[in-house]
């Protein structure tokens, strides 16, 4: 049952543009040189609705510890356009070694099937940053024109 109910999700279409547009709040609100890294979840679509979360490993300066900040949106696709809300949560520091674990962890306390968060490594760099946004807008496109 859990299998199917997976299926019937990923069938979903959601809202294609909801990821780019947190990935562009991130950057606008946290600044691409303080990321060192993001952990993109899966979405959990529901026909025109969509929700999700990417946890946000930023530097903490002069320490090698790393501030986790988890960036959620909710977006939906109307009969007038589409509407998206962001929030971002500060969750706690720790050394950047404890955070795979941590996600891994996430994961299986899930229970629904939530499915392996992607890691992307930005260190800092715009140049990173920006080749992130260009392939989730990429897929983005492939979404509405197939």
């Amino acid at each position: 049952m859990t299998q199917s109910r997976a299926q019937d999700r990923s069938a979903d279409p959601g809202v294609p543009e909801a990821l780019p547009r947190l990935l562009i709040r991130v950057r606008d609100h946290l600044g691409v040189g303080a990321v060192d890294r993001l952990w993109i979840f899966p979405p959990v679509r529901r026909v025109r609705r969509e929700q999700g979360v990417v946890a946000v490993s930023t530097f903490l300066v002069g320490e090698d510890r790393r501030v986790m900040i988890t960036a959620a949106y909710t977006a939906e696709h109307t009969g007038e356009g589409v509407t998206f809300e962001a929030s971002f949560t500060q969750e706690g520091e720790a050394p950047p070694e404890r955070f795979p674990s941590v996600m891994a962890g996430v994961v299986r306390r899930s229970g629904d099937g939530l499915g392996e968060a992607r890691e992307v490594a930005i260190h800092g760099s715009a140049e990173k940053f920006e080749l992130l946004l260009e392939e989730v807008d990429m897929g983005f496109f492939e979404a509405r024109y197939p």
